[in-house]
């Protein structure tokens, strides 16, 4: 993806940001992926302790899932935008009933993802 035509993220609003995110999810690319990553990127897992840092990282990771496994399913369902700062929450459908909560979080430099977070849970019924 070219650079040029990319979106930069910190203009986005709420509902832009919901917009462009749920197309990405839909799309599952790992190259329009990249291209959004700045070039000091981080993602973390702080549940399971993992870290991957850099963007050409990020996207090995991404390619090493195993190719007979179909992609998740992942749907939007909240974006809330603030400066430099995105809080996304999502449904992954990885099918067969595995079905996870998540909230990530994502810190913006020079209109590009920088730091992501991530959280996951088992969807619960609540308590009466």
């Amino acid at each position: 993806m070219d650079d040029q035509r990319l979106p930069n993220l910190d203009k986005m609003d709420d509902q832009q940001a919901k917009h462009f995110l749920s197309e990405l999810a839909s799309l599952l690319s790992t190259e329009k992926e990249y291209a959004l990553r700045h070039e000091d990127y981080t993602m973390e897992m702080p549940q399971s302790g993992e870290r991957i840092r850099g963007r050409e990282n990020m996207r090995a990771f991404q390619e090493g899932f195993p190719g007979n496994s179909s992609p998740p399913s992942i749907r939007i369902r909240r974006v809330l935008v603030r400066d430099g700062l995105w809080v996304v929450e999502s449904v992954v459908d990885y099918g067969g009933g595995q079905v996870l909560n998540g909230v990530a979080i994502l810190e913006l430099k020079d209109g590009k993802v920088w730091r992501d977070t991530r959280y996951f849970a088992e969807p619960f019924e609540a308590p009466e």
